[in-house]
């Protein structure tokens, strides 16, 4: 039984955790439910490591929060399950560096439950205060101006506190005490609304609720947050929706939608305990889950899509907005798509007319902007697929010492940058695809941010290889010869070496796996199996290489994908492909004159297949045809797969393609031809890692690369691979996606 395998859980634990009987709190709590393992203080919280079967492993992570000591509260919990090591006891182990705890900077967290039992409790002074906060909870990383973490650094210094606040501030027994964003209704920051007229018409709670009749009605509201604004409207209501969609020009991509309870949740979606853990955990992220049928929230919500983003409310806020409505809300970051998350106000009320019906807004200023963290769980671990609030900045703690102090300026989707010294590597929060002015503000707001918040004077600065890159052209304009450069896809085996844990000089199997990457011929890389340590690599199989009609524009436009896949295949495109002629006909153009680049991605594989089938000739959002490809496979349960080849170190798709034009010309079930398309790409993963072990002796295989983000592929590939005795590396910290290659590149810089 899966429950009962054994594993090792390693958790990394910040807040009120030393000093409060947590350690021995740890160990009763082991020896109950007969794990072994070892826990520890450090100076940038607790440590805890324990192994026994999974199942007790769960409980264990979900009693740690539930029971832990009345005085001891939890800011940030990370973990990760590993091989276990054979622990034979359990005990508390002598710390190498006792005392206070050092985290400098510790992120946003979400509301507690005293804080949330006095916000609606009439006869408290702070009753429905929007800013009710405490030492154990409230703004953090979004509101600190630099260090020391003290009022005077923060955005709270403009309020000055009564002297009821300023008691609780200043008594130890409070908990209150030293709590920087303390603040009442007497003294704190207040809430505005502006109507459409651009007007401000109310304060305080008058303003809630006018927000929460806006909804009611079916307005688009933006409302000031921790981070930046979100665009909230009722996720029931179909035209609200529909209207959103026009004003913010995001055709198909899902939108998050946040629910007041987690009893809300399950009545519009599934939820599995490991599920529940993630959703109800201290960062409160969004959670991917899959929808349930008789949910009533509007499918203009995710067109074509059986997924929903959810999440809770994390600020009061929001818990007073959601506590007046009975339908959950989509909950949106309040940009145009593709821009920066709004943080200022004057923006905001500038967009009454244009994006939304009313704003409201706070004067407490956001003084760095940080979007949702996005969560997946797969394979019975929780996968990040964006780690931004209420994961940032908590560094990841890494094995082994780096030489010397590193910036790291990421990649173009999905970008993060990190800094890194000692031991410790400090990732961005989430700045997203750098494609226009606004981003490139942004990213570059957030390099110059950390390097200054965390103090970090770089010996080396790393980006990819990409020469289009701005982050590639950014850190040659101004980083001269502290410039070294990594490929992509190498560093994406890095970060998630680095976070399992390998050691210096160890040697993996890597399956890199995504859209678009700059490779050492000089093509498109994305499909690629590498054997590699933090400092080098070598190519052992790829993908065999096709056209990539348009560059940029096959990633919009996968009919592309599949006319190149299609023509290599020996078909013709034409007789298959529901595509208007003059645009096929171009393409066959480009194809006889030779003019474009050619690519091994996995990812655009993935885009043309789903083409083929007809299911997305063009993506609105990243990933569309991959992403509706998934889902359409999880319909079925067939086990078979298409033939492919494996010769030269390449890997042949071609018979993949006439496998699945066959089969769609004998009308088989589009749910049908997706499984099987997807048992290949297992299989041949699964292969290629089996015939390198017999050549390199190397049993260590590590999954990443967005790919990895397709559920079916992440735990079809992890599964297949155990079974056949292998040891399987999985990102649980940082994103699959290149959201988590800043951390590769920073190690690679720190190594070197």
């Amino acid at each position: 039984m899966k429950g009962r395998e054994k594993k090792r859980l390693k958790v990394f634990v910040t807040g009120i955790v030393q000093g409060v009987g947590f350690r021995p709190f740890v160990y009763r709590l082991a020896v109950s439910l007969n794990l072994k393992g070892w826990v520890a203080n450090t100076t940038y919280g607790v440590v805890i490591e324990v192994e026994g079967e999974e199942e007790k492993l769960v409980e264990f992570l979900k009693l740690l929060d539930k029971k832990k000591p009345q005085i001891s509260k939890i800011f940030s919990l990370e973990y990760k399950f590993l091989p276990p090591v054979g622990y034979e006891t359990f005990e508390i182990r002598k710390s190498k560096e006792e005392g206070k705890v050092k985290v400098s900077v510790l992120p946003d967290i979400s509301t507690c439950e005293d804080c949330l039992k006095e916000l609606f409790d009439p006869n408290d002074r702070r009753y429905l205060y929007p800013f009710i906060n405490c030492t154990n909870c409230g703004p953090r990383f979004t509101i600190i101006e630099k260090l020391p973490y003290d009022r005077k650094n923060t955005s709270m210094k403009v309020f000055e506190m009564c002297e009821d606040c300023k008691k609780e501030y200043e008594d130890p027994t409070n908990r209150r005490f030293h709590a920087q964003p303390n603040a009442c209704w007497k003294c704190g920051p207040n809430v505005s609304f502006w109507n459409s007229d651009k007007k401000k018409v109310a304060e305080g709670i008058d303003a809630i609720e006018l927000v929460v009749d806006y909804i009611k009605k079916g307005k688009i509201v933006a409302v000031k947050g921790i981070g930046g604004f979100h665009i909230l409207c009722d996720a029931s209501n179909s035209k609200a929706v529909r209207i959103l969609r026009e004003r913010k020009k995001r055709e198909e991509k899902p939108f998050a939608v946040m629910f007041k309870s987690v009893e809300e949740v399950e009545k519009h979606a599934h939820l599995s305990e490991k599920e529940r853990l993630a959703i109800e955990g201290p960062e409160s992220p969004i959670v991917i889950l899959k929808k349930k049928k008789e949910s009533n929230i509007s499918e203009e919500v995710a067109p074509r899509n059986s997924t929903v983003g959810a999440f809770l409310p994390y600020s009061p806020i929001h818990h007073l907005i959601l506590s007046k409505l009975e339908n959950p809300v989509v909950a949106t970051s309040c940009n145009i798509t593709d821009e920066p998350i709004v943080k200022d106000n004057e923006t905001a009320i500038s967009l009454i007319g244009n994006l939304v019906d009313g704003v409201l807004t706070h004067n407490r200023d956001i003084v760095r902007r940080c979007d949702d963290s996005v969560v997946r769980v797969m394979g019975r671990v929780r996968v990040p697929i964006r780690r931004s609030r209420g994961f940032v900045p908590v560094p990841v703690l890494l094995k082994f010492n780096l030489k010397r102090q590193v910036l790291a300026l990421g990649g173009h989707m999905r970008n993060t940058v990190a800094v890194a010294k000692d031991n410790k590597v400090y990732l961005s929060q989430h700045i997203g695809d750098i494609d226009n002015v606004y981003a490139e503000e942004f990213f570059k707001e957030v390099v110059k941010d950390m390097l200054s918040l965390f103090e970090v004077e770089p010996g080396v600065v790393v980006c990819d290889r990409h020469p289009g890159y701005f982050s590639t052209k950014f850190g040659e304009e101004m980083f001269g010869n502290k410039l070294v450069k990594v490929y992509h896809h190498h560093a994406h085996i890095i970060s998630c070496m680095a976070e399992n844990e390998v050691e210096v000089g160890e040697k993996v199997i890597g399956l890199s796996y995504d859209g678009t990457g700059y490779g050492e011929d000089g093509t498109i890389w994305g499909g690629e199996v590498i054997v590699a340590d933090y400092t080098e690599f070598e190519r052992k199989f790829h993908l065999l290489r096709y056209p990539l009609l348009g560059g940029e524009w096959a990633v919009k436009e996968p009919y592309r994908s599949a006319y190149a896949l299609l023509k290599v295949a020996e078909f013709k495109p034409e007789e298959i492909l529901r595509v208007d002629e003059k645009k096929l006909a171009f393409l066959e153009f480009m194809m006889k004159k030779g003019n474009y680049p050619e690519t091994s991605s996995l990812g655009r594989l993935f885009d043309g297949i789903s083409a083929i089938l007809g299911i997305c000739y063009v993506a609105t959002y990243q990933a569309q045809g991959a992403i509706l490809l998934e889902q359409i496979a999880e319909e079925s349960d067939v086990q078979t797969a298409y033939p492919f080849e494996i010769a030269g170190g390449e890997i042949d798709w071609r018979p993949v393609v006439r496998g699945v034009v066959e089969d769609l010309k004998k009308s088989e079930d589009l749910s049908v031809i997706a499984r099987k398309f997807h048992n290949t790409v297992i299989l041949f993963s699964v292969k290629c890692a089996e015939i390198l072990r017999e050549e390199t002796g190397i049993n260590t295989v590590a999954l990443s690369g967005g790919v990895f983000q397709n559920k079916l592929i992440f735990e079809g590939v992890s599964s297949k691979l155990k079974e056949k005795n292998f040891r399987v590396l999985v990102h649980q910290i940082v994103p699959p996606n290149d959201g988590g290659i800043s951390l590769g590149q920073a190690v690679y810089g720190g190594l070197i």
